[in-house]
């Protein structure tokens, strides 16, 4: 075999030698008849034209036999064609290409790069498998020779690893990362990932575990196949998928034979209603590639969801789609996204390489030393040569900036592609149609990404919008994307075995062997569902005592059963290991301890009122009969008589009113007035006073002085704390509470008996529970014990599932259409017995009135006397003004003539004496004074008229 080519390179170096010795003719005749023409072009313009070589060699590495391989053979070969064409790009440089095919092998594909290496290429295109992609891109990175990959789209290929690697196409990470959202979108849980057991299969089933993680969703379950694999594999791998809970199936194969996939699935059943199927952009390309319609092969991806490699639409683009039928060597009739990415990656090596040589770079190549001392094996490794500018060349591909067919190619500091981005498809009829787009940028939309570039990046849940699609089966209603599965094993649920509340949960020796408050509400659920969910009940516990309620809830956690049923309460701990429905029942942590009837007290009656209330009252009933007596004074005869007379009279009247008892009769306006809104607050107080009386002689009072769960923290009595609960673990972890002072308990007789010999006696002096178990307890009680404080803490009870279950979502639908329709109510009826006795203890406290609850009827009543007496003054005053004698007149006597003593009235005595006289007394008076002034006047006018006749 070295002979045979050591021979073959004999006969390409006297092939080349003319070709060679014709160049450097050619090149010398130039440069001499540029100098003898006196060309006044500058030195910078002549000298890189003079420096570059004729011809520059890329190399391309495919499969040219497959879905990518016909489509992106005759796009490089354009691409070629192209840039020779271009005056502007490699100048006086013609751009080669070096053609060699994988065969869709490992193991060819890399004899075939070591031997398109041996060319002295400079860069190379491909290859089109990731497999291979990592192979070669070990040999690249030895020889410095870039590696444009436009189908190698493995997410492992790293730029850390591998630095000659570049990847002109998007990565399969952005679809997986789609793929996530389309879940998400569609409130899906859990998918089945369907993929070629290669690098190529694997690496991007990993990327979308690792999205569907990030959106609380998982992969329940993958299921490779060899590359390669028979229809018989297949079927036999399909079958097993069908038996699983999952119906969402993401297929992530090579689109050469990806299609069987779906045909085998449609002999299976496999593509009706209920199924969804995802497909990454190996779909899409081998449909792109034909331009009639196989109405047999569409038929049998009716509702598939496809994604393809999203490219603007733009004039070049258009041009090119318009004159691929007339491209040399055209196998296909429509090129598809690979086609455009190999087109460009053609264009970019040719940019890189044209600003390359403008910068006087050199095209050379010097021996590996570590091949050179390999020339002990039969393989001659040492015609593998480093390109010298492989590294500048390698940046300048990283630099550079245009736009392609497929958009803008420009690299990230990751070395992807800016703006990536997919379209989705609904494969349906004779076609597919886009129901919307999806970019790193934003999320999924229905209008184009590059509209969005200029706008902030929105991932709301609102802003992620497609249009509807078609599904399976031509189903417009979203698929649930879950079933039982098919494998005649109904859901195992976990039930407590309770000793104790048989009304919630109980074993019952009638089908299903159990029964209770929870598993009708269960039952009723599942009634509600659209779809049947056989299942079989398991006890839990020894049937001597409560089982542990975290037990319980670890078991399904651990998936030793599906689903945990009971009077389970959802707390925090449970919450991050299970998930549970919504709560059918509300539930919280409540403080009982035993009462007792209070004894009688002499002074009883003095508790309905505090001592403000009382002071207050009292000086009230004094004030108002005051100015009652101030009011009818002058006006009613039962208001005089002697001092003493008039005090007892005061007073008799101030306290008869307490009981609407007053025999005086209020005869003055004003009085009547006060009298009337006196009796109003009287009659609301007496009220109040009877009430709270009442209330306060039929008071329950505690044995002990725990009003709360705050005053049981602070004490250090004994708590009892029901077996099972969690009640037992939140005093002791979130109050601090110590262990030792905690008393497990089974049942509602070991309740009573503990409460009732109390901490000192051996029992409890309060004890802890939920408050079902309470309620229930306290119906029975006989009104013995009584809840304190509020409930501290605030739950529920539901229905526990393992993580993720589908089956969560939907009972909790199921138990909110319950609620709504009355049955969770009837339910309860039915199991669950009201209490008698009030929940909570009464108080003296609570029960005693203070001044707060009525200083506004003292304030109406303060008002109404202090207005009545104003009224009552100015009158007074009025008349006591008209008694004024005025000056130099003679002064009014308002004393009986007996009395020989002249009072004048601006005296305070006086005036005191002006009050006290009754009303009529002073009318009369009034009255004289009017007739005296009258007798007067006429005196004086009869006086004036003798004078003036004299």
């Amino acid at each position: 075999m070295e002979v045979a080519l050591r021979a073959n390179r004999s006969f390409l170096f006297m092939r080349r030698t003319p070709c060679l010795l014709l160049g450097t003719c050619l090149w010398l005749v130039m440069g001499i008849l540029a100098d003898a023409a006196g060309n006044s072009s500058s030195n910078s313009s002549s000298l890189p034209s003079l420096s570059r070589p004729s011809a520059v060699t890329i190399g391309s590495l495919f499969t040219q036999d497959s879905v990518i391989g016909r489509a992106a053979r005759p796009a490089i070969k354009a691409a070629i064609d192209d840039v020779n064409k271009d005056s502007s790009i490699l100048a006086g440089t013609e751009l080669k290409l070096l053609e060699y095919d994988t065969n869709c092998s490992g193991f060819l594909g890399t004899v075939e790069a070591l031997q398109l290496m041996e060319n002295d290429v400079v860069v190379a295109i491909g290859p089109q498998s990731s497999g291979i992609a990592h192979v070669i891109s070990h040999v690249v990175n030895e020889l410095h020779v870039p590696l444009l990959s436009f189908g190698a789209t493995d997410p492992n290929l790293s730029p850390l690893q591998y630095p000659y690697f570049i990847r002109t196409t998007q990565s399969d990470s952005f679809q997986m990362y789609a793929i996530a959202d389309l879940v998400e979108h569609y409130e899906w849980r859990e998918v089945v990932a369907i993929f070629v057991d290669d690098d190529y299969g694997r690496g991007g089933v990993s990327v979308l575990g690792d999205a569907l993680a990030n959106k609380r969703s998982k992969i329940s379950y993958k299921a490779p196949f060899t590359p390669g694999a028979s229809e018989s594999a297949i079927k036999e791998l399909l079958v097993g998928v069908n038996n699983l809970e999952s119906r969402v199936y993401v297929v992530h194969v090579n689109p050469d034979t990806g299609l069987q996939i779906f045909s085998i699935a449609n002999s299976l059943g496999m593509m009706a209603g209920s199924y969804v199927w995802i497909a990454t952009d190996w779909l899409p390309s081998a449909l792109d590639l034909s331009d009639t319609v196989d109405t047999e092969r569409m038929n049998l991806l009716q509702g598939v969801i496809a994604l393809r490699h999203y490219t603007p639409d733009s004039s070049t683009k258009k041009s090119f789609l318009s004159r691929w039928k007339s491209l040399k060597s055209e196998t296909t009739a429509t090129p598809n996204s690979y086609a455009l990415y190999a087109y460009d990656s053609v264009w970019l090596a040719a940019r890189a390489l044209d600003t390359f040589l403008s910068e006087g770079g050199n095209i050379s190549f010097s021996d590996d030393a570590k091949l050179v001392g390999l020339n002990r094996s039969a393989l001659s490794f040492s015609t593998l040569r480093v390109f010298d500018g492989g590294t500048r060349l390698l940046q300048l591909l990283l630099t550079t900036n245009f736009t392609g067919l497929s958009g803008e190619i420009q690299f990230n500091p990751e070395r992807d592609l800016i703006h990536p981005a997919l379209d989705v498809l609904n494969i349906g009829g004779t076609g597919s149609r886009r129901i919307g787009y999806w970019s790193n940028y934003s999320g999924l939309s229905v209008v184009p990404p590059e509209t969005l570039y200029d706008k902030p990046p929105n991932r709301s849940a609102s802003s992620q919008t497609l249009y509807s699609a078609i599904w399976p089966g031509e189903m417009t209603l979203k698929p649930r994307g879950w079933v039982f599965p098919n494998n005649g094993k109904p859901l195992q649920i976990v039930v407590p075995n309770r000793v104790s509340y048989k009304q919630f949960v109980a074993k019952d020796k009638n089908p299903p062997g159990v029964k209770g408050f929870c598993i009708d509400i269960f039952e009723a659920a599942l009634t509600l569902l659209p779809y049947p969910v056989p299942h079989v009940y398991i006890l839990l516990g020894d049937g001597k005592s409560n089982p542990t309620y975290n037990d319980l809830v670890y078991a399904v956690a651990e998936e030793k059963f599906d689903a945990a049923v009971g009077d389970i309460a959802i707390v925090t701990n449970r919450t991050k290991v299970v998930d549970f429905t919504q709560p059918y029942m509300e539930s919280g942590l409540l403080v009982v301890v035993p009462v007792k009837k209070e004894k009688s007290s002499p002074w009883a009656f003095l508790k309905p009122f505090s001592l403000p209330m009382w002071c207050v009252t009292g000086a009230f009933f004094l004030s108002v009969g005051a100015v009652v007596w101030i009011l009818e004074h002058r006006l009613n005869p039962e208001f005089r008589g002697s001092p003493r007379q008039q005090l007892i009279t005061v007073f008799w009247f101030s306290f008869s009113t307490m009981f609407f008892s007053h025999r005086e009769n209020t005869v003055s306006t004003l009085g009547r007035l006060v009298l009337i809104i006196w009796l109003f607050v009287v009659l609301i107080i007496n009220s109040s006073y009877t009430a709270s009386l009442t209330s306060i002689l039929t008071v329950q009072q505690l044995t002990s002085g725990i009003e709360g769960i705050d005053s049981l923290i602070s004490g250090s009595d004994r708590i009892g704390v029901q077996k099972g609960s969690f009640a037992r673990n939140y005093l002791i972890d979130e109050l601090n509470i110590a262990e030792s002072r905690l008393v497990t308990l089974e049942n509602e007789v070991d309740y009573a008996v503990a409460l009732e010999k109390g901490s000192k006696g051996g029992g409890v002096s309060a004890i802890v529970d939920e408050r079902p178990y309470i309620d229930l307890f306290l119906s029975n009680a006989n009104c013995a014990f009584r809840t304190v404080g509020q409930e501290f803490t605030r739950s529920g009870w539901g229905f526990a599932f393992q993580r993720d279950s589908p089956l969560a979502v939907d009972l909790s639908t199921a138990i909110l259409q319950l609620s709504e329709n009355g049955d969770l109510q009837r339910i309860h009826d039915k199991w669950l017995s009201a209490s008698e006795c009030s929940a909570e203890v009464n108080s003296e406290e609570e029960n005693r009135l203070s001044l707060s609850s009525f200083w506004g009827l003292f304030l109406i009543c303060g008002i109404a006397c202090f207005l009545a007496l104003a009224c009552f003054c100015w009158k007074i005053f009025s008349q006591y003004r008209r008694f004024t004698p005025e000056t130099g007149e003679p002064e009014i006597e308002i004393e009986p003539a007996n009395a020989r003593r002249p009072a004048h009235v601006t005296s305070f005595k006086g005036l005191i004496d002006f009050v006290d006289k009754k009303e009529e007394e002073i009318k009369h008076m009034l009255r004289r004074k009017s007739s005296e002034e009258k007798r007067q006047a006429n005196q004086c006018l009869d006086g004036h008229s003798s004078h003036s006749a004299v």
